[in-house]
């Protein structure tokens, strides 16, 4: 325990993962993304010493320090219930093979991939079969769980995500266990203050062809409610829906709260909380309301990385 354990972070996006394996008390020592703007949020949190952007289609294995785990949250839209579902059809689905050709040059301790629900069942079980296969012909042992953050971040959203542990010692895959269901005993006011007048751009205003349906639906002050197509409706009672990347190219599907001022979304800070970031982690100025939304969406819920990690600390 007293060795410092490294992660080579793929598809960093803000650095959620990075994060969580941080407070896990890893060392990341290099990380990857493509996109620009998520680069600057990650810089602006979490510097740039070792970040490196560009596409990782061009990016030589052999320039990657060595490390202990590569992690990566590779692009789940292709195996979303919420996308198309093309899979490995899609250029995106089509980068899990970019983690394998850096897991065949780097032979990293462990692998810990995130991902949607649906990667089990998408293509009637293919899918899964393919990555399951792939990390076991390089030589892992393979664990998997399905995790909601509200069960085991003790955040207050619904957000599922499959979390696959690949270990390449079998006693080290034995020691793994997912950590366990947790009470969950944060609750959305103590991220969202119906009595705190948030920015004007938030808010809906009587002219917003929407709002008369909004008010129609929207009866519970400090209840979340989801947005899908200028469509809201009621979630279970206690928690936020899962915050998609959608919400940066639709400004209708942003959740929606009703406070003490009126009907307005959720703020990019009550969004970064809800997905477990700390109090100090900020957009740059230079990032678009929009964009930011769709870095959030695409992030992680950093609390059940963090309790994973330290589990997988734990095994070496």
């Amino acid at each position: 325990m007293n060795k410092q354990y490294t992660v080579a972070s793929m598809f960093a996006g803000i650095g959620g993962i990075c994060l969580g394996f941080k407070q896990a008390g890893f060392e990341i020592v290099w990380a990857n993304d493509v996109d620009k703007n998520a680069c600057r949020t990650y810089r602006h949190n979490l510097g740039n010493d070792y970040l490196i952007e560009g596409d990782i289609r061009r990016i030589s294995s052999n320039t990657i320090p060595d490390f202990n785990v590569l992690a990566a949250g590779f692009p789940c839209q292709p195996f979303s219930i919420a996308g198309r579902q093309h899979g490995f059809k899609d250029d995106r689905g089509n980068l899990f093979f970019e983690i394998a050709r850096i897991i065949d040059t780097k032979r990293p301790d462990v692998i810990f991939l995130e991902n949607v629900p649906n990667l089990v069942e998408h293509d009637n079980g293919k899918t899964f079969l393919v990555v399951f296969s792939t990390l076991a012909q390089f030589g892992y042992y393979v664990k998997y769980a399905l995790m909601p953050a509200h069960k085991y971040g003790n955040i207050p959203q619904t957000r599922n995500r499959i979390y696959i542990a690949a270990f390449r010692d079998l006693a080290a895959c034995d020691r793994f266990s997912f950590p366990k269901e947790i009470q969950l005993t944060v609750k959305i006011s103590d991220i969202v203050d119906v009595h705190k007048k948030q920015h004007d751009i938030y808010y809906y205003s009587e002219n917003n062809p929407l709002f008369q349906h909004i008010k129609n639906v929207v009866r519970e002050r400090g209840r979340i409610y989801n947005m899908f197509n200028g469509k809201p409706s009621r979630v279970a009672s206690g928690l936020c829906p899962t915050l998609l990347a959608d919400m940066g190219r639709h400004s209708d599907r942003v959740p929606i709260v009703w406070d003490d001022f009126g009907y307005r979304k959720l703020t990019l800070h009550e969004c970064l909380a809800m997905q477990g970031f700390p109090q100090n982690y900020y957009f740059p100025k230079t990032i678009k309301i929009e964009n930011a939304y769709m870095q959030i969406g695409n992030s992680v819920c950093v609390p059940v990385v963090r309790r994973i990690a330290t589990e997988i600390m734990y095994a070496f």
